[in-house]
């Protein structure tokens, strides 16, 4: 039977934990490395409804792309979020492997799969973070072409990504370009306008956008696209489940049907 420790090396090599930022916390975060697995539940966080659904559903493991612990924790108690959710973790025996900045880098992560969303061929990396032991090339944000050298006004192209991320609502600054080369980027990445520009993109989509990145934005001539944290990485999470499905033969793995972006829109 499949153990915890051969799903962390499943995900280790498809997106190496030591190509995740310094400032990150992924890896195998809690539980029994021996623990065996039959059933997997993956999500974009580890919520205290992922962690319910995750029970009823009998899975042994969690596996999120948001580090369900990220800053050092000092105590583990019921009167905060990070400790409840820890709490009902080893309560429920479910262990928990996150797979953040490795996953937004490597080939097939959030960033091929948000690219493919919006639309785009010829991808390639926006940010090169180096090579990692496989040989593959990563790093952070992806830049592709509109599928057959098309372009379209960017109104009706942030229509399009709204539907294909299903996101509640899109932010977006209108730089007066037709969209034809468009870098992405999931989660929050707004400071990385410049190297889009660089690398003659017209458009940026991508979450998280501060006022001031609007007037940036509009000031350097790219037209500029928040589509939300939660719809831009949760693209990953079926692309997960594959892969787990595909290395895992005969272990149930299932893409929360509970876990839904926080806010709404008027």
């Amino acid at each position: 039977m499949s153990t915890v420790k051969d799903v962390f090396q499943i995900i280790d090599r498809a997106a190496p934990f030591e190509t995740q930022l310094s400032f990150d916390n992924a890896g195998f975060l809690v539980g029994h490395g021996d623990q065996p697995v039959d059933n997997i539940l993956v999500a974009l966080d580890i919520t205290l409804e992922v962690i319910e659904e995750a029970r009823e559903l009998g899975a042994q493991l969690i596996v999120s792309h948001h580090p369900v612990i990220f800053f050092p924790v000092k105590s583990i108690t019921d009167g905060d979020p990070v400790g409840r959710k820890l709490l009902a973790l080893t309560q429920y025996g479910i262990s928990a492997i996150c797979a953040h900045t490795n996953l937004d880098a490597a080939r097939d992560g959030v960033n091929d799969c948000l690219a493919r969303k919006a639309g785009l061929t010829e991808i390639e990396l926006l940010n090169e973070g180096g090579t990692d032991r496989n040989g593959s090339p990563y790093g952070i944000g992806r830049i592709g072409m509109l599928r057959d050298g098309a372009s379209m006004g960017l109104e009706e192209y942030a229509r399009f990504i709204k539907e294909a991320l299903g996101a509640n609502g899109v932010r977006y600054v209108d730089a007066g370009r037709p969209v034809h080369r468009v870098a992405v980027g999931g989660g929050a990445c707004a400071d990385m306008m410049g190297e889009a520009l660089a690398k003659g993109c017209d458009t940026f989509v991508t979450s998280d956008v501060k006022y001031d990145g609007f007037l940036d934005a509009k000031a350097l001539g790219l037209n500029l696209i928040d589509a939300g944290h939660f719809p831009t990485e949760n693209v990953v999470v079926p692309a997960l489940a594959v892969l787990l499905t595909r290395e895992l033969p005969g272990v149930q793995v299932s893409c929360s049907a509970r876990h839904r972006e926080v806010f709404s829109y008027l």
